[in-house]
């Protein structure tokens, strides 16, 4: 791998000409089509009355296949034009249009999951077991439980409606403001206008007058958008509670526990476990901010690297590092990963304008992902890259399943993505040409431990308390920094000197309408990744097929019943998330033994 690679990714692949593309335009109008074809055909097995027979549901469901895979394709081109582009106004309308149209299929599907809760019982366990029904059941079944608990379909419908200039419009409202972002940041004798992506990029900065500096301008410039952003967050979380108020659903957990197909026991056991072993992160974080100097860390330190080695890492350096290191433990990996490089499946480039953040998104019709990022030569950046290019081969080793059978949840997706990402610390740990360096990077693989146990556990202690407050009325600016203020106390065991009171108005995934409470999934891959770590340590090459089979399952059953089938482990009990917690703390133990 000697060759260069773009930093700009390519799109044209998919439909060329960018937001003004006629292919695309036609694209969307063949899948407004199909969508009505699906809203005809719906309605017209509805009005009969009965319940439907196999053949119609196998048609219905075809469709209902096909024009969701339409969907995401349209979805994922238009999300990847107005995130490179901020500015790019023709694609935020066309995000805007595919959001219409998915609502009309919303509205759609919720008449089709009455019709599958129609079928008797006896008829449709036999459905589910015949040639044609049998790799979706899981999904199909979970779409008829979950009718059972809402509304009736007129009702249903109007909520999507709705919903796509109310709830889904507040989360476009919160993106303007962000692309409208600006920083003015003084660098060698220039002023620069730093867009949030490039802010949050240099916070990382290993200049401590730096990053003060610029956490500073970052408070205040969020506190100036804080009113605009208190407006999404309260009026989204208001519509989230009035419709879960109307569906009789008292937890705000409700929904995204069955988002992410786990329960409320595994949830809790997890941050119950993960709470009793803080402690030595505590130390941790005590340790390094006396070799800072520091009575104890500001929240902009607690991402700074204490070794001196850190140094740039060149996008090619970088491509080559997640390659040969993937190689080491699944060939299949790398190559798919090398081909993600060489094809321009990226988008890298460290430019104004681009929106914070990083995602991997799939066009599931083309059979291709992209993945998206603002690559600043960080070793974080590097665990960026690994993190979305394991998200991107979980959807390549899902290609040829049915679409049903494709939709796994955000916690099993932040597994493959977090597993990547060991594979690539761990052996760069390994492969250290220096002590130093040694040390840089074990502190890299602790600062995810602590972003995980800590951070993560902070936004949910702060989504959690915020909701049930919501209740009772509006929250105003002051009140959310002084519970998000407090969430990060708790989560930090008061380990730091200065926290981050606009987290909330800075941090985009509070304003993600399609996955409510987007944080404890990404705690849960994390320790569930090693799991599937610590065994395919333990296997080695023999690992590979079991783990794509894992993946391939990731649709098609409960995190439970993954974890019990594939490792043979009880989530709902303590023991695993034990051994998972203690596999972190292997790292604080030899990175304090290392800085005696």
């Amino acid at each position: 791998m000697s060759q260069s690679y773009s930093l700009v990714w390519d799109l044209d692949a998919f439909f060329p000409g960018g937001s003004s593309s006629a292919e695309f335009a036609l694209f969307l109008q063949q899948l407004e089509r199909a969508v009505e074809q699906f809203r005809g055909e719906v309605r017209t097995a509805t009005d009969a009355g009965t319940a439907v027979d196999a053949q119609t549901l196998a048609d219905l469901t075809e469709r209902m296949q096909n024009v969701t895979l339409m969907l995401r394709e349209a979805d994922s081109f238009a999300g990847c034009l107005a995130a490179e582009n901020q500015h790019d106004k023709k694609a935020v309308q066309l995000g805007g249009h595919i959001s219409s149209i998915g609502a009309s299929f919303t509205s759609a599907l919720t008449r089709f999951d009455q019709l599958l809760r129609q079928i008797p019982d006896g008829i449709w366990t036999e459905l589910l077991q015949s040639a044609g029904f049998s790799p979706i059941a899981f999904p199909l079944a979970e779409r008829r439980h979950l009718a059972k608990e809402k509304l009736p379909p007129e009702q249903e419908s109007l909520i999507a409606d709705l919903a796509v200039d109310g709830y889904h419009g507040w989360e476009e409202a919160y993106n303007t403001t962000v692309g409208k972002f600006k920083i003015a940041f003084e660098e060698n004798g220039q002023t620069l206008e730093l867009s949030a992506g490039q802010a949050a990029n240099k916070l990382n900065s290993t200049d401590r007058n730096v990053r003060t500096r610029l956490f500073a301008d970052w408070e205040k410039a969020w506190g100036e958008s804080a009113d605009f952003a208190a407006d999404a967050l309260n009026r989204l979380a208001g519509f989230r509670l009035q419709v879960y108020k109307h569906r009789g659903w008292e937890s705000v957990l409700k929904e995204p526990l069955a988002i992410n197909r786990m329960s409320e026991q595994t949830l809790q056991v997890m941050w119950d476990v993960i709470d009793r072993n803080k402690g030595p992160f505590v130390d941790y974080l005590r340790r390094k901010a006396n070799m800072f100097g520091l009575e104890a860390l500001s929240w902009h330190d607690v991402d700074a690297s204490v070794g001196k080695a850190a140094k740039e890492i060149p996008f090619e350096e970088a491509a080559n590092m997640i390659v040969s290191q993937f190689r080491r433990f699944s060939p299949k990996m790398a190559d798919f990963a090398e081909m993600a490089f060489a094809n321009r499946w990226i988008e890298a480039e460290d430019r104004p304008g681009k929106r914070p953040g990083g995602f991997c998104t799939s066009f599931p019709i083309k059979g291709e992902t992209r993945i998206f990022m603002t690559y600043g030569k960080t070793a974080s950046n590097v665990a960026t890259l690994a993190h979305e290019l394991g998200h991107a081969y979980h959807q390549h080793v899902m290609n040829d399943m049915p679409a049903l059978a494709q939709e796994y949840a955000m916690n099993v997706a932040e597994t493959a993505s977090t597993f990547a990402e060991m594979i690539v610390a761990d052996a760069a740990v390994k492969m250290a040409s220096s002590e130093e360096e040694r040390l840089t990077l074990i502190e890299d693989k602790i600062q995810r431990s602590v972003a995980f146990f800590m951070n993560i556990h902070a936004r949910f202690l702060f989504e959690t308390e915020f909701y049930e407050l919501r209740r009772k009325g509006l929250v105003g600016t002051e009140q959310l920094c002084e519970l998000m203020q407090n969430a990060q106390r708790r989560a930090y065991k008061d380990a730091l000197s200065e926290y981050h009171p606009h987290f909330w108005a800075s941090k985009l995934h509070f304003y993600i309408t399609g996955v409510p409470f987007y944080n404890f999934p990404y705690t849960f891959g994390y320790l569930f990744s090693s799991g599937i770590y610590a065994v395919a340590l333990r296997e080695g090459a023999a690992f590979e097929d079991k783990y794509i089979a894992l993946l391939r399952d990731t649709g098609s059953m409960t995190v439970e019943q993954l974890a019990e089938k594939h490792l043979g482990v009880d989530l709902t009990k303590p023991d695993f998330w034990q051994s998972a917690v203690d596999l972190a703390m292997e790292d604080v133990k030899q990175f304090m033994a290392m800085t005696e």
